[in-house]
């Protein structure tokens, strides 16, 4: 790589030189311990002579810019980089939407590396123990000699066939859904998918009806494209159909685990559901996130399966089956938005990075997300039931786990008035990370509680981290 260094005309050929290295080095694009180019090469590049390279690397070394070392070369010196004044976001004509977007709250967001806890009851995560490595490791494999024979073009939008394929297969058997392969569109993790079907459904002042309480990021981000966002109370049932307002064109449900509460939404309700949206001419989202985990009962079919209208848009992720960091979700989409959508995602990224497709492809198609997932069902199970038995048993005088048959998250409400906050707090303290349930309410009055995930914390950790709730909750409580 060349240094990017640009020399106008022939006058003061080691000022323009001296000005442009010493303004990278203050303003940082050379950052502290970057090495320059031998003074024989960057003179080819530059067509100057090396006396005049040489010359203004030794007055920079002179005024501490630089520093040589004998045998290796010259690097650029540690030092405090110029401070230059920017503007303020508050001066520019766009100021009211970037104050919009800055004060936007942060919901969900995983910790670093440096900021986890040792008990961490995180929701959306999983043990990264857990993951087939050396299979995904083979997989990959395969995805970089099919990147290799290829010629080097942009990708489809929509997804590589062998992946759409792929999904088309896993969903149709695991969740029953009716789909082709054509229907089926490869997302950036379920958030793009919800993502795209706004962009292309609402505009200002849009009405988007989603369960309260519900999922935050998908709130936020239907209010980010101008749509008024209504909620709607959810029961033991799912959402209550009849409260859904008269011109929505959106309706973002979870039928299958309601998040975050947990219980699947009955037939019925289910019946009612596709009914309203058919009158209203309103698209469903059914956001189907985690619903491969059952523990209990039979399996209750998706809403896109009793769709005979073509209204429902069915969303999908491998984030929480496999790992988060992948980033890949889809959408099963009815024939009236698909190419709207297709569109959409063109336009927003060009398509989804196409190696982690093709090995994720290879995956699905050798039967190891199966396989994966049969694993991991057993180890939730037993998670869970380790977490209701102690919400049952020494931790009941507080709490009472909403009763749930799905996912690796249960919400555990509150039985008497407790600080939340103050637990969470104390939690941290001994390495327990909590997190409440208030912030999904949006426009129903919050209740008390914890979101408590099981995906990420180690079955041997679950007893050691109640323990130690349990001790705080008599402190506090």
């Amino acid at each position: 790589m060349e240094l990017h260094v640009v020399i106008n005309g022939r006058k003061d050929l080691a000022g323009q030189l001296y000005k442009q290295l010493r303004s990278a080095i203050e303003s940082g694009r050379l950052a502290a311990g970057t090495q320059l180019p031998p003074s024989r090469l960057l003179a080819e590049q530059l067509g100057i002579s090396r006396k005049t390279i040489s010359d203004t690397y030794a007055q920079l070394t002179y005024e501490n810019f630089l520093t040589g070392v004998i045998g290796k070369g010259t690097y650029v010196n540690a030092r405090s980089s110029k401070v230059e004044r920017k503007q303020s976001h508050t001066e520019l004509a766009g100021f009211e939407v970037i104050e919009s977007w800055r004060t936007l709250p942060v919901f969900l967001r995983h910790p670093t590396l440096e900021g986890s806890l040792r008990y961490d009851f995180i929701g959306g995560a999983t043990s990264k123990g857990q993951f087939p490595q050396d299979d995904w490791r083979r997989c990959t494999s395969h995805a970089l000699r099919q990147m290799a024979g290829s010629k080097g073009f942009y990708s489809l939008p929509e997804g590589l066939p062998a992946l759409r394929n792929a999904i088309a297969r896993h969903v149709a058997f695991s969740r029953g859904v009716n789909c082709q392969d054509a229907d089926v569109v490869v997302c950036n993790g379920a958030q793009q998918a919800l993502d795209l079907i706004s962009r292309v459904l609402t505009r200002p002042g849009s009405i988007v009806a989603m369960e309260d309480p519900g999922y935050p990021p998908a709130r936020l981000l239907f209010g980010t494209h101008g749509a008024t966002v209504v909620g709607v109370p959810v029961d033991a049932e799912g959402i209550e159909v009849d409260k859904i307002p008269l011109g929505t064109r959106l309706i973002y449900v979870t039928p299958s685990h309601q998040f975050p509460l947990g219980m699947p939404m009955s037939q019925a309700r289910r019946v009612a559901l596709l009914a309203k949206a058919h009158e209203l001419g309103a698209i469903i989202i059914e956001d189907d996130y985690d619903s491969e985990f059952r523990y209990e009962g039979r399996p209750t079919d998706s809403l896109q399966s009793m769709d005979e209208r073509g209204i429902v848009a069915y969303v999908g992720t491998f984030s929480k089956t496999l790992l988060p960091e992948l980033r890949l979700g889809y959408a099963i989409l009815p024939p009236a938005i698909h190419e709207a959508v297709v569109r959409a995602k063109q336009l927003t990224d060009l398509h989804t990075s196409t190696l982690p497709q093709w090995a994720l492809a290879k995956f699905i198609a050798e039967g190891c997300l199966l396989k994966h997932i049969r694993r991991c069902h057993t180890i939730y199970a037993g998670r869970r039931e380790r977490i209701l038995s102690r919400m049952a048993g020494d931790l009941s005088p507080w709490l009472e786990a909403v009763p749930s048959t799905a996912g690796f998250h249960m919400a555990v409400m509150c039985k008497v008035p407790v600080d939340i906050a103050l637990v969470i707090e104390l939690a941290k303290k001994v390495e327990v990370g909590l997190y409440s349930i208030e912030g999904f309410f949006y426009q129903r009055t919050p209740q008390a509680g914890f979101l408590m995930g099981f995906g990420a914390i180690e079955t041997l950790d679950i007893d050691t981290a109640l323990d130690r709730l349990r001790d705080i909750l008599q402190q506090v409580a």
